[in-house]
């Protein structure tokens, strides 16, 4: 049977609807919202000689991070109603400790376009506007896949070095060099260079991220593509502006000082 030569404009038409709905179902999702759990080892890094906080502070502390996006720009920052915690325990006299774990008070806002990164950071009561640039991570690219919901991811990874030096009074001690390694799992799904905290520089969106072996873990709980509410998605514009080597600056400054009572100094 002969098919008209209408028949056959049809039939490619509605392929090629067909095909342009498919690739819109994968590429064209570029406006919603991914929920993470942030879930912290905070046992992990007390020294021996402290061993008794653990049993002040549960193992883990869990909260929970938004990413806001479209298809050139993001706003990661935390739901509000995870913002602080409180521990308490009793001492033997009947009387007890309390602990307030208050979540930091900070939003990422990256315009893919421009490069620009402006972070805006709570530092001793005070709000500050980091901007700085977009910045690659050094990854390598794993073989393994996973899955996390519905979507496949790949396997990406690197690791960083930083130097901790420690003062007690005016004397510094040797520095430390730790390393800290970090895995992430990005599915190619949904935009590329998307992701939690700055996590963005894979040709996907970051799902998934573990430091140190579950130090750290960062885990997409839910992904909604939907049309973004009035001022969901927009740059962080109440604060101080400052560079990042000034804040970096002025951390270590106030570090200083507190190593001058014996406290930690931390430089990258």
């Amino acid at each position: 049977m002969k098919i008209p030569s209408y028949m056959k404009k049809l039939i490619l038409l509605a392929g090629v609807l067909v095909s342009m709905a498919a690739a819109n179902i994968v590429f064209g999702q570029t406006t919603g919202v991914i929920t993470y759990e942030v879930k912290i080892n905070m046992h992990r890094n007390i020294p021996a000689e402290r061993e008794g906080m653990k049993a002040m502070i549960p193992e883990f502390r869990t909260s929970k991070q938004q990413l806001f996006f479209n298809d050139a720009e993001s706003l990661y920052k935390p739901v509000i109603e995870d913002e602080e915690e409180q521990f308490s325990t009793a001492g033997s006299g009947g009387g007890g400790m309390r602990m307030n774990f208050r979540m930091p008070n900070t939003e990422i806002y990256i315009d893919q376009n421009t490069g620009k990164v402006i972070a805006k950071q709570d530092f001793m009561g005070k709000n500050y506007l980091i901007e700085d640039s977009i910045a690659l991570s050094p990854w390598k690219f794993g073989t393994e896949t996973k899955m996390i919901g519905e979507y496949k991811c790949n396997m990406a990874y690197y690791s960083k070095t930083d130097t901790l030096r420690i003062s007690r009074g005016n004397e510094p001690t040797e520095p430390i060099i730790r390393t800290t390694e970090i895995t992430a799992w990005y599915t190619n799904q949904i935009r590329p260079f998307l992701g939690p905290d700055r996590y963005n520089t894979l040709p996907g969106a970051v799902l998934a991220v573990d430091i140190n072996n579950g130090e750290r873990v960062l885990l997409a709980k839910t992904i909604e593509f939907r049309e973004l509410k009035k001022n969901e998605l927009k740059a962080p514009s109440s604060g101080t502006k400052i560079k990042q080597v000034e804040f970096r600056k002025m951390m270590e400054e106030q570090m200083k000082q507190m190593g001058g009572r014996g406290g930690m100094i931390i430089r990258n």
